[in-house]
């Protein structure tokens, strides 16, 4: 009689344990076909703890990695060097990693050390420009050359990857796990319940109108962000009655640059990044987002949200190519413009609102999980 399936899940950041959830949850629940067991790395401590509260995830090892100022030199080697002891403490047939974080590529670097087999969830995304995001672009493309199952979000990821020779068969359009998640937390939380926690609940209850921000890109540090903040101040100016709210990443350079810009605005509000099932609820309550992140610009259509990304390019064209998501870079003046169209011109507004989500279905976990089983372990 064939063994159950051991999986292990590595991750160390909020994003990774957002879109590893629900696989997690399914898998733990069928306990006939898979043992499962998590690992997280901690390259974000705090803002990793909040969500596996949310999700209820506990993890078999902790490697509580996160140091103050660490490097990607530090946090690379540290990764595969901690990794050895795990891999050989859970012996797993397969270590599923997500995205493209430097936990997923270092943990799918060990995994490929210890001649096990690699899945990488959220494969094929590219930008095709390695600095951009930095070190994202290079972290995925590293995983996808020792992955050995790839799941890809959308068929533009999958011709990604069958372009650059990955074989046929070993890539699986699944769409992407984050709108499990999301569509899971707004069963919870729905947006015409109560917020979960009390700060944006007010802030909503204030103003009929309410732009979402974050920013965290690296890319985007420095005069970059800048230009952003600025054009952010110049717009909530302008427009008064309109609440900006931002919840701001713990990173320093971005929390103690951005209050020099935003802090004296009263329609401007600096937030501490917020549990996932607030920020879900905002997104499902908000006029707009102004963001670059790449998770919210899957999320955000799903909600029929108009998305303003501050990137000069993205690894997520479907949106795009569909009118829900505008790049807008760090440019003040596209970012003012845009952010002033979709407030005042209904029919731009509905243009980019039309909702429809090209990543998914809310299905993912459970495609992911069905290609695991057909490869039997004896």
């Amino acid at each position: 009689m064939n063994r159950p399936r051991r999986l292990l899940f590595v991750f160390g950041t909020r994003p990774e344990a957002i879109k590893l959830a629900p696989v997690i949850d399914m898998a733990k629940r069928e306990k006939d076909r898979f043992e499962t067991q998590v690992a997280v790395t901690a390259q974000h401590r705090g803002m990793l703890d909040d969500v596996l509260d949310v999700f209820g995830i506990r993890p078999d090892a902790d490697l509580d990695l996160m140091r103050p100022g660490q490097s990607l030199f530090y946090l690379t080697s540290a990764i595969v060097r901690e990794m050895e002891g795990v891999l050989e403490r859970f012996s797993p047939d397969v270590v599923i990693v997500q995205g493209d974080t430097t936990t997923a590529f270092a943990a799918a670097l060990a995994g490929f050390y210890s001649h096990k087999k690699v899945a990488h969830v959220e494969a094929g995304l590219r930008t095709d420009d390695k600095a951009m995001p930095f070190p994202e672009e290079i972290n995925r493309r590293l995983v996808s050359s020792v992955a050995d199952y790839h799941f890809a979000p959308t068929d533009s990821a999958r011709r990604n990857l069958l372009e650059e020779g990955v074989p046929d068969g070993n890539v699986h359009v699944t769409g992407n796990t984050v709108i499990d998640a999301l569509l899971g937390v707004l069963e919870r939380h729905p947006a015409d319940g109560p917020c979960p926690i009390d700060e944006p609940a007010s802030i909503f209850a204030a103003y009929e109108r309410v732009i979402l921000i974050t920013g965290h890109r690296r890319e985007n540090f420095g005069p970059p962000f800048q230009a952003i903040w600025t054009a952010l101040a110049a717009s909530a100016r302008k427009n008064p009655g309109v609440a900006f709210v931002y919840p701001v990443h713990p990173n320093p350079s971005v929390t103690d640059r951005v209050r020099r810009v935003l802090k004296d605005l009263p329609n401007c509000f600096l937030l501490p990044p917020l549990p996932y099932p607030a920020f879900c609820w905002c997104m499902a309550r908000c006029r707009l987002i102004v963001t670059d992140s790449g998770g919210i610009q899957e999320e955000a259509p799903a909600l029929g949200k108009p998305v303003l990304v501050t990137r000069r390019v993205t690894e997520r064209p479907e949106a795009a190519a569909a009118g829900m998501v505008k790049l807008v870079g760090d440019d003040g003046g596209a970012i003012q413009s845009w952010i002033q169209r979709l407030l005042d011109d209904p029919d731009c507004y509905a243009e980019m609102a039309k909702g429809g989500s090209p990543y998914g279905d809310g299905r993912a976990a459970e495609r992911i999980l069905n290609i695991l089983k057909n490869e039997e372990t004896p």
